[in-house]
């Protein structure tokens, strides 16, 4: 299982994250988030981070060709698409570095990742909220995750913290768990204290373990 800690602004943050264990860390390249980062930052980011750790760039309704610019620019991992891209957008992409996202709300019908199959290595699952695109802070139903693992390898966000990640790795048990405003300060500054419970709470269920990255093997 892996873990990915997203929302990262400053080197500080990030550095402790892998320290504790993460495997990739996330940078949002949406301008009307408040954990939004420039690629300048990014980059300056990004040069000071073990070579082991994946750089997942996330992307919400952002041009092909400027994606592009930032994968080659900052030597990306995966990237993460939210806002609804049509499949083509993301098949323009190797698969093994696409992470396709899905909003889980009511009416969420597992059946419809099988669209990801062809163009996304992973689906990351997210808690439907209007007008927001990742960073809600609120769980959903994590039946339709478990149902999910049918159809997609699984990334499990949406409301993760300390105090619910333990039951969430033993509901789910998803390919990876993703965790962003769980452990936070204030958005975009994450919260020593709760980075370090996190992974205490983690510490059962990964024994023994190197960091690896995101390979999607």
């Amino acid at each position: 299982m892996r873990v990915k800690i997203c929302g990262m602004t400053n080197i500080e943050d990030a550095l402790f994250a892998c320290e504790l264990g993460a495997d990739a860390i996330g940078l949002i390249f949406y301008e009307k988030s408040p954990r939004y980062i420039a690629m300048e930052q990014a980059a300056t980011l990004v040069a000071q981070l073990p070579e082991h750790v994946a750089k997942i760039g996330v992307f919400v309704k952002t041009p092909p060709d400027e994606i592009r610019q930032h994968i080659t620019c900052l030597g990306l991992t995966a990237v993460q698409f939210h806002g609804d891209y049509p499949l083509d957008i993301l098949a323009q992409f190797p698969r093994e570095s696409v992470i396709a996202v899905a909003r889980v709300g009511t009416d969420f019908q597992v059946q419809t990742l099988t669209q990801f199959h062809e163009v996304a290595t992973a689906v990351l699952l997210d808690t439907q909220k209007r007008g927001l695109y990742g960073g809600t802070g609120e769980t959903f139903d994590w039946q339709a995750a478990i149902d999910a693992k049918a159809f997609a390898k699984i990334i499990l966000a949406g409301g993760l913290n300390p105090d619910n990640i333990a039951e969430a790795v033993v509901s789910v048990n998803p390919y990876a768990l993703d965790i962003s405003s769980g452990v936070e300060a204030a958005p975009g500054k994450k919260d020593k204290a709760k980075l370090r419970r996190l992974f205490e709470q983690l510490a059962p269920f990964l024994p023994n373990r190197q960091t690896k990255g995101f390979p999607f093997d």
